[in-house]
């Protein structure tokens, strides 16, 4: 994977014991204080080292990733986006919100631009600086990738930084698509899968359907897109 900015000694996963960030060590060291049988942890990627498809997210959910150590496993975003990777033939067993349910990916993987539960389910941009190089590493890591699915404009944001992209020449916008630099894997936008957009009625399932819709049609047939 060429075009993406430099990882230097990185891992595709940080350390459990990572501190790169205080606030979030703290935030994290106060969970677990709190609840010490919650994974308080960066967590992990979530899914096959071939696949073709990489959905990136903002960060863990404190009640969702945090407690259960899977991308989006226990929260309200996760029940959206488990139901449509399974609709899309992206997973295989029953999703039941928790990391040993025994559901796998197919052809995905699922990461975080964050790999620590922020405050406030926000993130600093020092925070995302400083947790980058994990996601260049990740990317570098999936010789077989086509498609990349930022949920979010932060995990866009992340992506297109990754790649050493000018945020100026790649705008937000749900369900729209961006050649990489340097790269023959391409970006989809979507909005975030949360409950708050989707109770405000900012994204609809048919229209995160319809983004999953445009992925599944470019990673069987790129050259007609």
């Amino acid at each position: 994977m060429v075009g993406l900015g430099p990882s230097g000694a990185f891992p595709p996963e940080p350390p459990t014991d990572c501190r790169l960030c205080p606030r979030l060590v703290d935030f994290r060291d106060s969970n677990a204080d709190q609840h010490p049988d919650w994974f308080n942890a960066p967590v992990p990627s979530f899914g096959n080292n071939d696949a073709q498809f990489l959905i990136v997210g903002l960060a863990p959910g404190l009640q969702g990733a945090n407690k259960t150590g899977r991308p989006f496993t226990g929260d309200y975003a996760g029940d959206l986006l488990y139901e449509t990777l399974s609709q899309f033939e992206f997973s295989k067993g029953t999703y039941l919100s928790r990391a040993d349910d025994g559901l796998s990916l197919v052809n995905a993987m699922i990461t975080n631009a964050v790999r620590c539960v922020p405050p406030q389910n926000k993130p600093t941009g020092p925070e995302a600086n400083n947790c980058r190089p994990f996601l260049v590493s990740r990317i570098q890591s999936l010789d077989h990738l086509k498609v990349i699915l930022a949920l979010g404009k932060i995990a866009h944001d992340a992506v297109i930084r990754a790649f050493s992209g000018k945020l100026s020449q790649y705008k937000f916008a749900h369900g729209a698509k961006h050649a990489l630099p340097k790269s023959k894997a391409v970006l989809f936008d979507s909005y975030h899968c949360s409950r708050y957009n989707t109770n405000t009625g900012r994204l609809t399932r048919e229209m995160f359907f319809s983004v999953f819709t445009d992925i599944k049609s470019y990673i069987e047939d790129p050259v007609e897109h």
